[in-house]
Protein backbone atom coordinates (compact mmCIF):
# COMPACT_ATOMS: atom_id res chain seq x y z
CA UNK A 1 0.00 0.00 0.00
CA UNK A 2 1.57 3.30 -0.75
CA UNK A 3 1.23 6.50 1.62
CA UNK A 4 -1.31 8.27 -0.18
CA UNK A 5 -3.15 4.88 0.05
CA UNK A 6 -2.53 4.34 3.49
CA UNK A 7 -3.33 8.25 4.54
CA UNK A 8 -7.04 7.70 2.87
CA UNK A 9 -7.39 4.94 4.88
CA UNK A 10 -6.25 5.74 8.42
CA UNK A 11 -8.79 9.20 7.74
CA UNK A 12 -11.66 6.81 6.36
CA UNK A 13 -11.18 5.15 9.80
CA UNK A 14 -11.50 7.76 11.75
CA UNK A 15 -14.06 9.05 10.34
CA UNK A 16 -16.07 6.18 10.27
CA UNK A 17 -14.86 3.58 12.43
CA UNK A 18 -16.38 -0.04 12.05
CA UNK A 19 -20.03 -0.72 13.48
CA UNK A 20 -20.00 -2.03 17.13
CA UNK A 21 -21.26 -5.16 18.30
CA UNK A 22 -23.67 -4.40 21.38
CA UNK A 23 -26.41 -7.02 22.56
CA UNK A 24 -29.57 -6.98 19.84
CA UNK A 25 -31.92 -4.27 21.04
CA UNK A 26 -35.47 -5.42 21.32
CA UNK A 27 -36.73 -4.62 17.82
CA UNK A 28 -33.53 -6.49 16.37
CA UNK A 29 -34.85 -9.65 17.82
CA UNK A 30 -38.73 -8.99 16.46
CA UNK A 31 -37.21 -7.98 13.37
CA UNK A 32 -35.22 -11.64 12.89
CA UNK A 33 -38.93 -13.11 13.70
CA UNK A 34 -40.69 -11.29 10.93
CA UNK A 35 -37.83 -12.23 8.55
CA UNK A 36 -37.40 -15.83 9.39
CA UNK A 37 -41.62 -16.25 9.37
CA UNK A 38 -41.93 -14.02 5.76
CA UNK A 39 -39.06 -16.38 4.39
CA UNK A 40 -41.27 -19.41 5.36
CA UNK A 41 -44.26 -17.71 3.96
CA UNK A 42 -42.39 -16.74 1.06
CA UNK A 43 -43.67 -19.21 -2.25
CA UNK A 44 -44.17 -18.95 -6.05
CA UNK A 45 -42.21 -18.42 -9.36
CA UNK A 46 -42.91 -14.76 -9.09
CA UNK A 47 -40.31 -12.92 -6.61
CA UNK A 48 -38.28 -10.80 -8.05
CA UNK A 49 -36.22 -10.16 -5.53
CA UNK A 50 -34.78 -13.34 -6.11
CA UNK A 51 -34.14 -12.39 -9.71
CA UNK A 52 -30.35 -11.75 -8.62
CA UNK A 53 -29.91 -14.99 -7.11
CA UNK A 54 -31.86 -16.77 -9.66
CA UNK A 55 -29.17 -15.43 -12.52
CA UNK A 56 -26.20 -16.88 -10.51
CA UNK A 57 -28.25 -20.06 -9.75
CA UNK A 58 -30.03 -21.37 -12.67
CA UNK A 59 -28.31 -23.93 -14.88
CA UNK A 60 -29.93 -26.64 -16.92
CA UNK A 61 -27.78 -29.96 -16.67
CA UNK A 62 -27.47 -31.88 -19.42
CA UNK A 63 -25.85 -35.70 -19.00
CA UNK A 64 -25.80 -38.60 -21.28
CA UNK A 65 -24.42 -40.79 -18.40
CA UNK A 66 -27.09 -39.57 -16.07
CA UNK A 67 -30.32 -38.20 -18.07
CA UNK A 68 -29.44 -38.54 -21.62
CA UNK A 69 -30.36 -35.56 -23.85
CA UNK A 70 -33.12 -34.58 -20.86
CA UNK A 71 -32.20 -30.81 -19.78
CA UNK A 72 -33.20 -30.22 -15.86
CA UNK A 73 -32.77 -27.56 -13.59
CA UNK A 74 -30.10 -27.47 -10.93
CA UNK A 75 -28.63 -24.70 -8.38
CA UNK A 76 -25.17 -23.27 -9.42
CA UNK A 77 -23.88 -21.92 -5.72
CA UNK A 78 -22.18 -18.76 -5.95
CA UNK A 79 -18.03 -19.65 -5.57
CA UNK A 80 -15.65 -17.22 -3.25
CA UNK A 81 -15.63 -16.28 0.02
CA UNK A 82 -16.82 -13.39 2.39
CA UNK A 83 -14.36 -10.80 2.24
CA UNK A 84 -11.63 -10.31 4.87
CA UNK A 85 -12.39 -8.59 8.38
CA UNK A 86 -9.36 -6.27 7.35
CA UNK A 87 -11.22 -4.96 3.99
CA UNK A 88 -10.43 -1.46 3.45
CA UNK A 89 -13.19 1.34 4.53
CA UNK A 90 -15.73 2.41 1.76
CA UNK A 91 -13.71 5.09 -0.28
CA UNK A 92 -13.71 9.09 0.51
CA UNK A 93 -15.38 9.69 -2.54
CA UNK A 94 -17.79 7.13 -1.73
CA UNK A 95 -18.65 8.35 1.29
CA UNK A 96 -18.91 12.06 -0.04
CA UNK A 97 -21.36 10.74 -2.38
CA UNK A 98 -23.69 8.70 -0.55
CA UNK A 99 -23.94 11.64 1.80
CA UNK A 100 -25.17 13.49 -1.21
CA UNK A 101 -27.41 10.99 -2.56
CA UNK A 102 -28.51 11.15 1.44
CA UNK A 103 -29.50 14.70 1.22
CA UNK A 104 -31.43 13.98 -1.84
CA UNK A 105 -33.66 11.53 -0.32
CA UNK A 106 -33.89 13.66 2.84
CA UNK A 107 -35.31 16.62 0.85
CA UNK A 108 -37.92 14.55 -0.96
CA UNK A 109 -41.82 14.80 -0.36
CA UNK A 110 -43.11 13.99 3.06
CA UNK A 111 -45.67 11.04 2.21
CA UNK A 112 -48.23 10.30 4.55
CA UNK A 113 -49.98 7.23 3.07
CA UNK A 114 -52.93 5.64 4.36
CA UNK A 115 -53.04 1.78 5.41
CA UNK A 116 -55.22 0.67 2.70
CA UNK A 117 -53.70 2.33 0.00
CA UNK A 118 -50.35 0.54 -2.06
CA UNK A 119 -46.85 1.19 -2.50
CA UNK A 120 -46.47 0.98 -6.45
CA UNK A 121 -43.22 0.18 -7.97
CA UNK A 122 -42.21 -0.30 -11.85
CA UNK A 123 -38.82 -1.93 -13.02
CA UNK A 124 -37.37 -2.22 -16.12
CA UNK A 125 -34.11 -4.35 -17.17
CA UNK A 126 -32.77 -7.54 -17.95
CA UNK A 127 -30.75 -10.36 -16.84
CA UNK A 128 -28.36 -13.42 -17.77
CA UNK A 129 -29.34 -17.30 -17.23
CA UNK A 130 -26.47 -19.36 -18.33
CA UNK A 131 -27.60 -23.29 -19.14
CA UNK A 132 -25.88 -26.49 -20.55
CA UNK A 133 -26.58 -28.34 -23.40
CA UNK A 134 -26.96 -31.83 -24.33
CA UNK A 135 -23.68 -31.76 -25.81
CA UNK A 136 -22.11 -30.81 -22.67
CA UNK A 137 -21.76 -26.90 -23.70
CA UNK A 138 -23.04 -23.60 -22.09
CA UNK A 139 -25.22 -21.16 -23.76
CA UNK A 140 -26.30 -17.69 -22.16
CA UNK A 141 -29.08 -16.25 -22.65
CA UNK A 142 -30.86 -12.67 -21.95
CA UNK A 143 -33.98 -12.42 -20.24
CA UNK A 144 -36.45 -9.48 -20.01
CA UNK A 145 -36.72 -8.72 -16.48
CA UNK A 146 -39.67 -5.57 -16.55
CA UNK A 147 -42.40 -5.70 -13.96
CA UNK A 148 -44.91 -3.65 -11.94
CA UNK A 149 -45.71 -4.17 -8.08
CA UNK A 150 -48.60 -3.11 -5.63
CA UNK A 151 -47.49 -3.47 -1.81
CA UNK A 152 -50.01 -2.95 0.32
CA UNK A 153 -49.31 -0.12 2.80
CA UNK A 154 -49.55 -1.92 5.75
CA UNK A 155 -49.00 -5.44 4.52
CA UNK A 156 -52.64 -6.80 5.22
CA UNK A 157 -53.50 -7.28 1.67
CA UNK A 158 -51.76 -9.60 -0.95
CA UNK A 159 -49.22 -7.97 -3.16
CA UNK A 160 -49.48 -7.88 -6.93
CA UNK A 161 -47.12 -8.05 -9.15
CA UNK A 162 -47.42 -7.78 -13.07
CA UNK A 163 -44.80 -9.10 -15.57
CA UNK A 164 -44.35 -7.51 -19.14
CA UNK A 165 -46.81 -8.91 -21.48
CA UNK A 166 -48.28 -11.06 -18.67
CA UNK A 167 -51.36 -11.15 -16.35
CA UNK A 168 -51.18 -9.85 -12.90
CA UNK A 169 -49.91 -12.40 -10.15
CA UNK A 170 -51.51 -11.79 -6.57
CA UNK A 171 -48.80 -13.46 -4.15
CA UNK A 172 -49.07 -13.50 -0.28
CA UNK A 173 -49.67 -10.37 1.50
CA UNK A 174 -46.51 -9.37 3.47
CA UNK A 175 -48.07 -8.54 6.84
CA UNK A 176 -46.58 -7.00 9.14
CA UNK A 177 -43.10 -7.26 6.72
CA UNK A 178 -39.27 -7.97 6.83
CA UNK A 179 -36.15 -6.90 5.35
CA UNK A 180 -37.02 -9.59 2.79
CA UNK A 181 -40.71 -8.47 2.35
CA UNK A 182 -40.85 -4.54 3.38
CA UNK A 183 -44.20 -2.77 3.43
CA UNK A 184 -43.72 0.99 3.73
CA UNK A 185 -44.55 0.82 7.65
CA UNK A 186 -41.81 -1.78 8.38
CA UNK A 187 -40.09 0.35 6.06
CA UNK A 188 -40.95 3.61 8.68
CA UNK A 189 -40.13 1.82 11.89
CA UNK A 190 -36.74 1.05 11.03
CA UNK A 191 -34.14 3.10 12.64
CA UNK A 192 -33.15 6.61 11.14
CA UNK A 193 -29.91 6.58 12.75
CA UNK A 194 -26.86 4.78 10.33
CA UNK A 195 -25.13 2.94 12.79
CA UNK A 196 -27.96 1.50 14.41
CA UNK A 197 -30.06 0.56 11.24
CA UNK A 198 -26.74 -0.95 9.56
CA UNK A 199 -26.64 -3.13 12.50
CA UNK A 200 -30.22 -4.20 11.64
CA UNK A 201 -29.08 -5.17 8.69
CA UNK A 202 -25.87 -6.83 9.35
CA UNK A 203 -27.67 -9.05 12.07
CA UNK A 204 -29.91 -10.30 9.66
CA UNK A 205 -26.76 -10.73 6.81
CA UNK A 206 -24.47 -12.48 9.45
CA UNK A 207 -27.87 -14.32 10.00
CA UNK A 208 -28.20 -15.95 6.40
CA UNK A 209 -25.02 -14.99 4.96
CA UNK A 210 -21.93 -15.58 8.07
CA UNK A 211 -19.89 -17.89 9.71
CA UNK A 212 -21.56 -21.48 9.51
CA UNK A 213 -24.06 -20.87 7.00
CA UNK A 214 -23.75 -22.34 3.44
CA UNK A 215 -23.71 -19.10 1.90
CA UNK A 216 -20.40 -17.61 0.78
CA UNK A 217 -21.44 -14.38 -0.30
CA UNK A 218 -20.53 -13.08 3.14
CA UNK A 219 -22.48 -10.55 5.79
CA UNK A 220 -20.69 -7.26 4.06
CA UNK A 221 -21.61 -7.95 0.58
CA UNK A 222 -24.84 -8.97 1.60
CA UNK A 223 -25.26 -5.93 3.40
CA UNK A 224 -24.73 -4.07 0.19
CA UNK A 225 -27.11 -6.04 -1.70
CA UNK A 226 -29.95 -5.83 0.29
CA UNK A 227 -29.67 -2.03 0.93
CA UNK A 228 -29.29 -1.66 -2.65
CA UNK A 229 -32.72 -4.27 -3.21
CA UNK A 230 -34.36 -1.88 -0.14
CA UNK A 231 -33.81 1.27 -2.05
CA UNK A 232 -34.61 -0.07 -5.96
CA UNK A 233 -37.80 -2.09 -5.05
CA UNK A 234 -39.37 -0.60 -2.04
CA UNK A 235 -41.33 3.00 -1.02
CA UNK A 236 -39.53 4.43 2.15
CA UNK A 237 -40.39 7.38 3.96
CA UNK A 238 -37.33 10.13 3.13
CA UNK A 239 -35.89 9.88 6.27
CA UNK A 240 -35.81 6.03 6.08
CA UNK A 241 -34.08 6.58 2.34
CA UNK A 242 -31.18 8.65 3.55
CA UNK A 243 -30.78 6.47 6.85
CA UNK A 244 -29.99 3.22 4.07
CA UNK A 245 -27.65 5.83 1.72
CA UNK A 246 -25.47 6.91 4.73
CA UNK A 247 -25.66 2.81 6.69
CA UNK A 248 -24.02 1.47 3.10
CA UNK A 249 -21.04 4.42 3.23
CA UNK A 250 -20.00 2.49 6.72
CA UNK A 251 -20.09 -0.91 4.72
CA UNK A 252 -15.99 -1.63 3.70
CA UNK A 253 -14.83 -2.03 0.13
CA UNK A 254 -17.21 0.36 -1.20
CA UNK A 255 -15.93 2.47 -3.65
CA UNK A 256 -17.36 4.82 -6.57
CA UNK A 257 -17.59 4.04 -10.52
CA UNK A 258 -17.29 7.37 -12.34
CA UNK A 259 -19.04 6.08 -15.12
CA UNK A 260 -21.96 3.48 -15.46
CA UNK A 261 -25.37 3.02 -17.55
CA UNK A 262 -28.67 1.73 -16.56
CA UNK A 263 -31.08 -0.32 -18.37
CA UNK A 264 -32.66 2.18 -20.52
CA UNK A 265 -29.53 3.88 -21.08
CA UNK A 266 -29.13 6.76 -18.68
CA UNK A 267 -25.53 7.58 -18.03
CA UNK A 268 -24.69 8.09 -14.54
CA UNK A 269 -22.28 7.50 -11.73
CA UNK A 270 -22.26 4.66 -9.48
CA UNK A 271 -21.63 3.56 -6.20
CA UNK A 272 -19.98 0.19 -6.18
CA UNK A 273 -18.81 -2.92 -4.41
CA UNK A 274 -16.69 -5.81 -5.65
CA UNK A 275 -17.00 -9.56 -4.86
CA UNK A 276 -16.41 -12.92 -6.09
CA UNK A 277 -15.49 -11.69 -9.84
CA UNK A 278 -18.49 -9.29 -10.05
CA UNK A 279 -19.00 -5.83 -9.25
CA UNK A 280 -22.50 -4.63 -8.11
CA UNK A 281 -23.26 -0.98 -8.90
CA UNK A 282 -25.93 1.67 -7.53
CA UNK A 283 -26.54 4.10 -10.50
CA UNK A 284 -27.20 7.62 -9.28
CA UNK A 285 -27.64 10.63 -11.40
CA UNK A 286 -24.56 12.69 -11.63
CA UNK A 287 -26.01 15.86 -11.05
CA UNK A 288 -29.02 15.55 -8.59
CA UNK A 289 -27.54 11.85 -6.94
CA UNK A 290 -31.10 10.56 -7.40
CA UNK A 291 -31.31 6.93 -7.83
CA UNK A 292 -31.77 5.40 -11.39
CA UNK A 293 -31.07 1.84 -10.85
CA UNK A 294 -28.18 -1.02 -10.94
CA UNK A 295 -26.24 -3.53 -12.33
CA UNK A 296 -23.62 -5.95 -12.02
CA UNK A 297 -20.21 -6.49 -14.38
CA UNK A 298 -18.13 -9.12 -14.65
CA UNK A 299 -14.56 -8.42 -13.12
CA UNK A 300 -13.00 -11.05 -14.55
CA UNK A 301 -13.79 -14.14 -17.60
CA UNK A 302 -16.09 -16.44 -16.83
CA UNK A 303 -18.93 -18.50 -17.97
CA UNK A 304 -21.37 -15.89 -17.72
CA UNK A 305 -19.16 -13.69 -19.89
CA UNK A 306 -16.03 -11.88 -20.48
CA UNK A 307 -14.55 -9.33 -17.76
CA UNK A 308 -16.67 -5.93 -18.69
CA UNK A 309 -19.78 -7.52 -19.50
CA UNK A 310 -23.02 -6.30 -18.10
CA UNK A 311 -24.74 -9.73 -16.70
CA UNK A 312 -27.70 -7.95 -14.98
CA UNK A 313 -29.31 -4.39 -15.21
CA UNK A 314 -32.67 -2.82 -13.97
CA UNK A 315 -34.04 0.91 -13.93
CA UNK A 316 -35.97 2.29 -11.63
CA UNK A 317 -38.97 3.78 -13.89
CA UNK A 318 -41.78 4.79 -11.64
CA UNK A 319 -42.49 4.79 -7.98
CA UNK A 320 -45.39 6.30 -5.67
CA UNK A 321 -48.96 5.71 -4.42
CA UNK A 322 -52.46 4.43 -5.57
CA UNK A 323 -55.17 3.06 -3.84
CA UNK A 324 -55.48 -0.06 -5.59
CA UNK A 325 -53.44 -2.77 -7.77
CA UNK A 326 -53.75 -2.09 -11.28
CA UNK A 327 -53.70 1.62 -10.93
CA UNK A 328 -50.61 3.69 -12.29
CA UNK A 329 -50.17 6.58 -9.63
CA UNK A 330 -48.73 10.01 -9.87
CA UNK A 331 -47.01 10.21 -6.83
CA UNK A 332 -48.13 13.29 -4.93
CA UNK A 333 -46.59 14.42 -0.98
CA UNK A 334 -49.73 14.10 0.52
CA UNK A 335 -50.08 10.31 -0.65
CA UNK A 336 -52.91 10.92 -2.56
CA UNK A 337 -54.01 8.67 -5.93
CA UNK A 338 -54.36 10.57 -8.72
CA UNK A 339 -52.89 7.65 -11.01
CA UNK A 340 -55.25 5.82 -13.74
CA UNK A 341 -55.97 2.11 -14.26
CA UNK A 342 -53.71 0.50 -16.74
Amino acid sequence: MNPCEDREQTEARKEFPPPRHPDPHTEVVELHKRNLLAEIDRTGPNGHRRARAKRRATVALASAALVGAVVAAVTLPTSGSPPAPTARPASDASVRFLEQAARTAAAGPAHSPRDAQFTYVSVTGHTTSLSETADGGMKRSREEESYEQWTSVDGSSRTVQRDRGRAATSLEAPGEGSLGSPTYRFLAALPTDPEHLLAVIRRDAELNHGEGSDSTTGPDQQAFVMIGELLRTSVAPAEVSAALYRAAARIPGVVVVPDAVDAVGRRGVAVARAHDGERSEWIFDKGTARLLGERTVLLEDSAWGKAGTTVDSRAIVDSGFTDRPGREPTPTPDGQDTGTDV
